[in-house]
């Protein structure tokens, strides 16, 4: 079974995000920010990482670029879960390392879609 940790600051995202994960067969886990991600992946690595971009103590983006400076993590799927649409911030994600985007709002069928392109499911 593949695993997933969940990063966004919001409970109810969190738990709207692991009910999709539970019909998709899919396990998580979650953290609510960028600090509590990396010790989450510390205890145990996840296969891959759906992760917001705003958010307290650590934001994503800080979590990417301090998850991606470690070579051992390149195998690891991230999934930025955002709001953040501007093209600068994207390609920004892209060149350290996110591998796919999605925009909030997104229900099972989007998550499905980034998933299988993903090479997860």
């Amino acid at each position: 079974m593949k695993t997933c940790l969940t990063v966004d600051d919001s409970r109810v995202v969190r738990k709207a995000i692991i009910r999709m994960l539970a019909e998709l067969q899919i396990q998580a886990r979650e953290a609510e920010d960028g600090q509590a991600a990396l010790d989450e992946c510390a205890k145990e690595m996840p296969d891959f990482i759906l992760l917001d971009w705003n958010m307290p103590v650590m934001n994503g983006l800080e979590f990417l670029k301090i998850f991606r400076s470690n070579k051992d993590n390149d195998h690891v799927i991230i999934i930025f879960c955002t709001t953040e649409n501007e093209l600068s911030k994207i390609q920004e994600a892209l060149s350290f390392g996110v591998n796919e985007y999605i925009m909030k709002p997104f229900d099972i069928e989007v998550l499905k879609d980034k998933l299988i392109q993903t090479g997860i499911i």
